[in-house]
């Protein structure tokens, strides 16, 4: 069956707009946050593969800042956009590792730099990058930063690609309604689609009946929905719906942080790329799954990506 609203477009520009910080692990720091992850795999899998990546965010004037300003800059992102902040200082997270389940958790403080990312700024990138895509989540919503993202879409007429990738222990509804207004492509795990669900009145048992009414009450063009190691399935605008392939289980398990943010930056690649619907749940669930081998998020060395732009025709000169 194919789907009768594909996603796909041409070489476009993605604005990642959100929260940069250092995930905090037991055995050291590593430069984490959903848009800092997305884009950083983005680019090792080739920005001019048809995706260039600029991320929108605020970093503190201290020694973090430097470190991850250092960090986005060896990975060959673009730092035009990254804002500076003399008061507030960089974004971190304390990562907690669950020992018996293969999980962790997050401890993420307030009150830190990509919390006030200034509005006229980020309206000023949209309109000077002309972005197809905007990615986006609900955390930088919880303070000033939202109306930064809200002026952002307003000199724009990009698609937006939700992550809902739940943080906040409660969920504000005008914020929620928001956000999933602006998404042609909305992204939650089986937890989060039930949360959703609670907060905006639809209770539903069945997750693909929770998942009609989400799309219909929103005009989502494709509602994505990641289950772990069990991959994912989506619903388009049409109702059909479509899931990975069972996939062999991860070998050498390190931490699944940053997993569900592989698979967006493969779909969105496949999006951009024209991929086809299995083509863009197959490879995200792949790719995921090897990221869940690292320790942290990202790889530390672009050699990481050279199987994936080899299976997929995605030459090292195209991504140059």
């Amino acid at each position: 069956m194919v789907s009768c609203a594909p996603v796909a477009g041409p070489a476009s520009v993605v604005l990642l707009f959100g929260e940069v910080l250092a995930d905090c692990f037991p055995d050291g720091e590593r430069v984490g946050g959903a848009p800092f992850n997305v884009a950083h795999h983005l680019t090792g899998l080739g920005r001019r593969a048809g995706v260039h990546p600029i991320l929108v965010s605020r970093i503190g004037v201290d020694a973090r800042g430097a470190f991850l300003l250092e960090r986005m800059r060896a990975a060959g992102l673009a730092t035009e956009e990254l804002q500076s902040d003399p008061e507030h200082p960089s974004g971190r997270v304390d990562v907690i590792l669950d020992r018996d389940s293969q999980g962790h958790r997050f401890a993420i403080p307030d009150g830190q730099a990509w919390d006030f990312i200034d509005a006229d700024a980020a309206r000023l990138a949209a309109l000077a990058r002309r972005p197809r895509w905007i990615y986006f989540g609900t955390l930088v919503q919880r303070g000033a930063s939202r109306e930064a993202l809200r002026a952002l879409f307003a000199a724009t007429r990009a698609s937006g690609f939700l992550d809902v990738n739940l943080r906040e222990p409660r969920l504000d509804d005008e914020m929620l309604r928001w956000s999933l207004a602006q998404a042609e492509v909305v992204k939650v795990n089986e937890e989060e689609l039930h949360r959703v669900g609670e907060t905006l009145g639809m209770r539903d048992s069945c997750p693909t009946g929770l998942g009609k009414r989400l799309v219909d009450a929103f005009g989502i063009r494709q509602l994505l929905v990641t289950q772990g190691a069990d991959g994912a399935w989506l619903l388009d605008d049409c109702h059909c719906r479509f899931r990975t392939p069972v996939a062999r289980p991860v070998t050498e398990f390190r931490d699944s942080v940053g997993a569900g943010d592989a698979f967006a930056a493969v779909f969105m690649l496949g999006l951009v790329q024209g991929w086809n619907v299995w083509q863009r749940l197959e490879r995200a669930h792949r790719f995921a799954g090897e990221v869940c081998r690292l320790r942290g998020a990202v790889p530390q060395d672009d050699g990481f990506y050279a199987p994936f732009l080899a299976a997929w025709g995605l030459s090292r000169e195209q991504c140059q």
